[in-house]
């Protein structure tokens, strides 16, 4: 059974609106052109920086942003694209095996469906609710490390895996707030709530936090 936020309903909508009125318009990190180049650049982020992934595809989305010209390029250029991000070769596979699965599969577009994204090589639920929401405006949230994190620390969302914290925020955030939910909670993660030294003393959100070693000085 998943267990319940450590917050109440009036203190995770406050929360959130001070999320919102911070930044009305959250947007991800990684750099794309369309729904194609995004579902490859979240494939390639996973163990990846967002900066790192962007640097190693701006050339590679350039000449191949359709399925066709990637796979065109084969499975070798492709990685000789990306070496400089982790895990490469086998991104490389699931790059070029996700294109052809897309041309052969889905005509060449990126499927709306978490199942049929899932069904895809190298796309994992957290690929698949990355993709849901920036490309198609679907409320789904993307646990990452940070997400994760944050979740368990504040006591807003506590859970033991990656699932549990996500269908525990999808239950208790207000509607108003989803579609834009774990951008805010991601970049929060990223840039203030650090793994080791969370930066609470410019938090906007520290009222609502239940972390109790709060580091309160630079």
């Amino acid at each position: 059974m998943a267990k319940r936020s450590r917050l109440t309903k009036q203190t995770i909508h406050q929360m959130f609106a001070n999320f919102a009125a911070n930044d009305p318009e959250p947007q991800g990190e990684l750099d794309y052109v369309n729904e194609f180049t995004l579902l490859v650049a979240v494939v390639l982020s996973a163990q990846a920086t967002d900066v790192g992934v962007n640097k190693a595809t701006r050339s590679l989305f350039e000449i191949a942003p359709t399925p066709e010209l990637m796979y065109g390029l084969g499975e070798e250029k492709i990685r000789d694209y990306i070496k400089t991000i982790g895990l490469f070769r086998n991104k490389a596979k699931n790059v070029y095996a996700l294109c052809k699965e897309l041309i052969e599969k889905h005509n060449s577009q990126v499927p709306q469906t978490r199942d049929e994204l899932e069904a895809l090589p190298g796309v994992g639920r957290k690929t698949a609710n990355v993709v849901l929401n920036i490309a198609f405006g679907h409320p789904t949230i993307a646990v990452d490390t940070h997400l994760f994190r944050i979740s368990n620390r504040t006591g807003l969302a506590p859970g033991k895996t990656p699932l549990a914290v996500e269908l525990l925020l999808e239950r208790i955030i207000p509607k108003e707030f989803l579609l834009h939910a774990h951008h805010w909670l991601i970049l929060h993660g990223r840039y203030i709530c650090k793994a080791r030294k969370p930066e609470c003393y410019r938090c906007i959100i520290i009222d609502q936090c239940k972390f109790k070693d709060k580091v309160l000085e630079p």
